[in-house]
């Protein structure tokens, strides 16, 4: 599943291509993906101006001049293809067959951009845009791992009492919004805080983040810093809009290395692999504590 460096990376491709412009046409070519289209989705697509196009946890939001945004979600293969785009600086070959292109959206500059899915987990909505954060995708999501309110007091005040592993905390999208296991396995072993250790166990008595805590806020913030400048962790199916692949997965201290040597400076550790509420996770037992 893609996870928020993945998706922002695709968003910031798309964007040249969209925002401002409008779409003269669209083309779907199948009634479902994940889920069924809305009623009318060409027709309600075609003619209207792309006014931005943002990111919110793992989701693009195109809003559009008729008062609706189109919400997407790529779900565990689904890219989006820039026609006459030039190949980028980590570019692979990628899927173009037309069997997996379901959505084409025709732009009245002369650009298409085409949405190919080969496992079909991917989903297009059309919700009110003024009723977007109530809509039950967006209500109740957490804050979003970037944003300045990330700090060591928020997560102070959501670990504060509970008994849940700091990891299965982070992963909790009502807590953060956008983070998945690649980066929080990575941002745990940055500021040194095991995976398994209970979240209130790293909030003091008082209420206040303890020291590993305090240095968790930025340690999110970097590895999702990294993982944007390098476009992204390409595993499996993740392709950026001009069909490069990222490549921070060069880059990975923990996360799928079990049996490697801790790469943290003095330390002497290996880095092991635990399974916790079924996914894999990667940490080093000896400097995470």
């Amino acid at each position: 599943m893609p996870e928020l460096p993945e998706v922002e990376t695709v968003r910031r491709g798309l964007a040249p291509a969209l925002v401002g412009a409008r779409i003269l046409r669209a083309e779907q070519r199948r009634p479902d993906l994940r889920f069924p289209f809305p009623d009318n989705f060409a027709a309600r697509l075609a003619g209207r101006r792309i006014l931005g196009l943002r990111r919110r946890a793992k989701y693009l939001l195109a809003d559009l001049d008729g008062g609706e945004t189109l919400v997407m979600h790529l779900g565990m293969s689904g890219s989006f293809r820039v026609d006459g785009d030039i190949q980028g600086a980590f570019h692979h070959p990628r899927d173009k067959s037309a069997a997996h292109d379901h959505v084409v959206l025709h732009m009245e500059n002369g650009g298409r951009v085409t949405y190919n899915d080969p496992r079909r987990f991917g989903f297009m909505l059309l919700v009110q845009s003024n009723g977007l954060d109530a809509h039950k995708l967006f209500q109740g999501l957490g804050v979003e791992p970037l944003d300045e309110a990330l700090d060591a007091s928020f997560l102070a005040h959501a670990f504060r009492g509970r008994a849940a592993p700091a990891k299965a905390l982070l992963l909790d999208q009502r807590v953060i919004a956008g983070l998945g296991n690649i980066y929080v396995c990575e941002a745990l072993h940055r500021c040194g805080i095991s995976p398994l250790r209970a979240g209130g166990k790293l909030v003091t008595a008082a209420g206040r983040p303890g020291a590993l805590l305090a240095r968790l806020p930025q340690a999110i913030k970097e590895v999702l810093a990294d993982a944007l400048a390098a476009g992204g962790s390409s595993l499996r199916d993740h392709r950026q809009a001009d069909g490069s692949l990222g490549y921070f997965q060069h880059s990975f201290r923990v996360y799928d290395r079990e049996g490697a040597a801790c790469p943290t400076p003095g330390c002497k550790g290996t880095v092991a692999r635990a399974v916790q509420s079924g996914r894999s996770t990667f940490y080093c037992p000896q400097c995470q504590k």
